[in-house]
Parts: structure tokens; C-alpha cells; sequence
């Protein structure tokens, strides 16, 4: 997997290119944006990092070619959300409608285009039914490649919760034409506050034209002090999603389809959305949230096979191998050697020199548990004796 960040939201930021090579004039501003000079520079300052991890993924592939691999290799280009206001860190197709493009050679036709909509939830079990491997019962994602490669699907699902600091909950339901969003705090504006994304400079001059009042029509809705508690789109006649019909009787039908599918979702797959999360954490640890115990050092050497940790610094025979042990379940381990700032992950022993004088900093963590206090041992290894 190669996850280049260029196109992440901060690639738009002034000065995190070099060289933009698309002409600002050039550039067609959506309508959910104000038509300004700052705003089509922005956008082209994307299309510019498009291009360059476009020319990433042509060295991957040629690399591929050179290696003679090309041929018997699966590739799948995705990405995770758009990095442009309202699309990013919001359930609009500006940020789900994301790139799904498969290149399998000899198992899938080149060129082809298909319309069935896919989840990125859907790319685990993709890749289990691309090698022939079975599907645990658990997942919620269908594959669409391979021998179990099941019908297209109906819907997809997508919501929005805690950004940073800043909470939301939206649960949102698209067809191949419809989309449907609810809104759980319609009382609340779309834009919290959230400083990470107010750097975009997209961002920034909405902000700065809603301040001066000038800001207007489809943009400054997005800045409204309140929204609604439905919206209901036609993505195939309104891509940008801009006139809400979910007050339309000619279309109450599609509303309560859709209304009605997202209802079944949420009860399918349980929604922790519908408690905040110091409660939630409460009720996992109604003691307090556990501290991960620090991991221990375990020297294998030619004349001790691992039998006892060491706590503080040691003289040990060699060539040895230190192992870092964390007794908690689910626990990850991470390391770093003698003044390297870079952590590791731990994923095998440590092999040490027979004259090395080595210091090893480590340190556990596990998902909703506070990290360990990190500790550190300095191990001076002597040839074994005769």
C-alpha cells in the first residue's frame, strides 16, 4: 500500500508546491464556492497535486512492468474523501464520490466502466475474494471482486460524528441516483469550528466574505446559522448537491425510501453516534480508563533462552536478541535505538553485536487505553564465555 499525502487537505495550503501548473483562469469553481481569484488558485493548487501523485502511480506501475510482475498483479487506486470545504469530513459527494480504479490483467477487461456504487468498506472483503480467501461473517462489506463477488448494491451508507474537537452526527444514504442526509442537530450551522480546516484557504475566504457580509447563495448556505433536519438530492441532475427537495411532495416517496433504508442500516449495525463519547467511554471502563503497563526487556542469549526480564541496565552475553514484551491483549509495541527520535513498531527481536553498547527506549499502546510510560535499558553485550 503507498498513500502519497499531496492531495490531502493541506496540499492545497500556499507554498506546499513548488510549481502549480494549471492555469487559475482555467479552473471551473463549483457552485457551492464563491468565484474568486484566491479560490481559483486553490483549485488549481489541487488539480497540480492530482497530477503529481498521478505520475506516482505511473512510476509504481512501470516498476511493476520492470519487475515483471505487471501481469499477475492486482492494483486498486482509491481514496479516502475529497480534500476541497464541504467535501472533506462531510457525507456530499464532494467528499464520498472518491476514485475506485482496478487493474487486474487477464481477470477484468480493460477500459470497462462500471455504475455500480461500492463502499470502501467494501475493499477488505475485495481483496479476501481476489485471492481466493474466505470472508469472515462479521464484515459489512460486500466484495465486488472474485469468485465471491456478490450483486451490486443498493445503497451505501456514510455519517459524520467528532472532527477534532468539534461534534456533528449525520447518517447519510446514497442510491446510484438519490441521496439522502439527516441531520441529528439541525439547530446547530453546518461550520463548527474546527482550525484545521479554516487554514484551507477555500475556507478561509468563505470566512472572510461571510464576515464582510458578501458572501451569497449557494456558498453562504453552507455558513447558515442553522440547516435543515432532512436533505434530499438528484445527484444525476444536481452533482453538487445544491437544491434541497426533501419538502417536495413530488418526491416524498423517494424521501421516505431512503428515510426508511437508513433506519434499517442503523439498526442492522448499531449506532454509537447515539450516546457522547464520555459516556460511552464510561460505560467500557467504569473504573477509569486503564494505563497500559510498560513492556519488558527479554535478552535471548547463547546461554539464557529468554527466562527472565531486565529492568535496568545490563551486561549480557552475545550475540543476543532482545525481545519487548506487553502483557496486555491487543497491545501494540514501539521502539526507537539509542538517540533515533523515529519510533518503530516492534514486530520481532532486536538483534545485538557482540561489543555493541545499545540503548533501547519502548514503550505500549493499545486503541482507548492510555499509553505506557516509556522505558528505557542500556545493554552492553561481551562474547559468551568459553
Amino acid at each position: 500500500m503507498f498513500n502519497p499525502h499531496d492531495t490531502h487537505e493541506s496540499g492545497m495550503w500556499p507554498g506546499m508546491i513548488d510549481e502549480i501548473t494549471f492555469d487559475p483562469d482555467d479552473m471551473v469553481v463549483p457552485p457551492t464556492f464563491p468565484d474568486t481569484a484566491k479560490v481559483r488558485v486553490a483549485l488549481a493548487q489541487m488539480y497540480a497535486q492530482i497530477e503529481i501523485v498521478d505520475r506516482r502511480l505511473a512510476e509504481l506501475l512501470d516498476e511493476l512492468d520492470d519487475d515483471g510482475l505487471a501481469d499477475n498483479t492486482l492494483v486498486i487506486h482509491w481514496s479516502d474523501h475529497g480534500p476541497l470545504p464541504r467535501g472533506k469530513r462531510w457525507p456530499y459527494d464532494a467528499g464520498i464520490h472518491v476514485p475506485m480504479i482496478v487493474r487486474w490483467p487477464g481477470r477484468m477487461p480493460a477500459g470497462e466502466v462500471s455504475d455500480r456504487i461500492v463502499s470502501t468498506m467494501d475493499l477488505g472483503p475485495s481483496v479476501l475474494s481476489a485471492c481466493d480467501l474466505a470472508i469472515p461473517a462479521h464484515l459489512h462489506g460486500r466484495a465486488f471482486l472474485g469468485a465471491a463477488a456478490a450483486p451490486p448494491r443498493r445503497y451505501v451508507h456514510a455519517s459524520r460524528d467528532r472532527h477534532d474537537s468539534a461534534y456533528d452526527r449525520i447518517r447519510a444514504v446514497r442510491d446510484t441516483r438519490w441521496k439522502y442526509l439527516r441531520h441529528y442537530y439541525p439547530h446547530q450551522p453546518y461550520v463548527s469550528w474546527i482550525p484545521f480546516r479554516n487554514a484551507h484557504p477555500i475556507m478561509q475566504e468563505m470566512m472572510r466574505l461571510h464576515a464582510l457580509g458578501e458572501l451569497e447563495g449557494v456558498p453562504a448556505s453552507f455558513l447558515a446559522d442553522s440547516r435543515p433536519a432532512e436533505e434530499l438530492y438528484d445527484c444525476d441532475s444536481d452533482p453538487y448537491e445544491t437544491e434541497n427537495l426533501a419538502a417536495d411532495p413530488a418526491h416524498r416517496s423517494t424521501l421516505e425510501r431512503l428515510r426508511t433504508e437508513c433506519d434499517r442500516w442503523l439498526a442492522d449495525v448499531g449506532d454509537l453516534g447515539e450516546i457522547d463519547e464520555a459516556q460511552m467511554v464510561a460505560t467500557w471502563y467504569p473504573d477509569g480508563v486503564p494505563v497500559v503497563p510498560p513492556p519488558r526487556f527479554v535478552p535471548v542469549t547463547p546461554t539464557d533462552a529468554g527466562t527472565a526480564p531486565v529492568d535496568d541496565d545490563a551486561e549480557i552475553e552475545g550475540p543476543a536478541l532482545i525481545q519487548i514484551h506487553s502483557g496486555t491483549q491487543g497491545a501494540s509495541i514501539e521502539y526507537r535505538i539509542d538517540d533515533d527520535p523515529n519510533w518503530r513498531l516492534y514486530s520481532g527481536p532486536i538483534r545485538l553485536a557482540v561489543g555493541s553498547e545499545t540503548v533501547i527506549h519502548a514503550r505500549a499502546d493499545r486503541i482507548g487505553f492510555e499509553p505506557s510510560a516509556e522505558v528505557t535499558v542500556r545493554f552492553r553485550v561481551t562474547a559468551a564465555s568459553a
